[in-house]
């Protein structure tokens, strides 16, 4: 793929000592059903799912507290208590975990604004809590709220989604369509995002997706591409597929 000038690119990176400059807080979506991963989400929500002995939202806790992250927001909906029970309080990392409990199903952006007040900061990291990723979230900055209201990022198509989601311009910006000819990419479901991007609105069921497409009709929302390891974890056979890869080599994600 042929790098846009002046766009961020990121290859795989072992996590590193705390490059943060300005810790900000993590959010992790954890409210989905799971319904593409049965029958394994039958009696265990998506996150608990294990590679390598450990649970996927373990190996995301991991990554971000080695990037210098200490507390978390982590949203639950369907057999939620059974993430409390197996996290707990984040003591045992030496972090503190808040949780915010879903009583209907909030989509991304309703989740988000639900925690908003546990949040707290303008700036927060949110990611997926079923992405297994190499990504190295140190480098991540807050955005403005101004200028930027969300910065994303982007990896190369998986074979199920092979159009992608959005275009990246040579000045790191995020578009639906594009202005020039470029590659279509993937939204990785990592990102940085500032709580302007969602102000006046309610708590109700609602995805982020639209919030960004209008932002980015603004050119309100930047980007970076990661060139290292991505996997949506969304159904039985990807995970099988990054067991395998955990289990044959070498890849280590905390």
């Amino acid at each position: 793929m042929v790098q846009p000038a002046g766009v961020a690119r990121r290859g795989s990176a072992a996590p590193k000592v705390s490059r943060l400059k300005r810790r900000m807080r993590a959010m992790i979506l954890a409210a989905g059903q799971g319904e593409r991963m049965q029958p394994l989400t039958a009696n265990l929500p998506k996150p608990l799912l294990k590679v390598g002995g450990k649970p996927l939202i373990e190996h995301q806790i991991d990554r971000l507290r080695a990037a210098g992250v200490t507390e978390f927001v982590i949203n639950h909906f369907y057999l939620g208590q059974m993430i409390e029970e197996r996290l707990g309080n984040g003591s045992s990392w030496g972090i503190k975990i808040n949780y915010s409990r879903e009583p209907i199903r909030l989509e991304t952006a309703g989740g988000i604004i639900k925690s908003l007040p546990k949040l707290k900061d303008d700036s927060f990291i949110v990611v997926n809590a079923d992405v297994w990723s190499d990504f190295d979230f140190a480098p991540l900055q807050p955005v403005d709220g101004v200028d930027r209201l969300a910065h994303l990022v982007l990896v190369r198509n998986a074979e199920h989604n092979p159009l992608g989601d959005f275009y990246i311009d040579d000045r790191g910006r995020v578009h639906e369509e594009p202005e020039a000819d470029g590659e279509r990419l993937t939204f990785s479901g990592i990102s940085v995002m500032h709580r302007n991007l969602f102000a006046g609105l309610p708590i109700q069921p609602m995805s982020v997706t639209p919030l960004l497409r209008r932002a980015m009709k603004e050119n309100k929302i930047s980007g970076e591409i990661h060139s290292g390891i991505w996997v949506d974890v969304g159904t039985p056979e990807r995970l099988e597929e990054v067991q395998t890869r955990f289990a044959s080599s070498d890849e280590v994600m905390e």
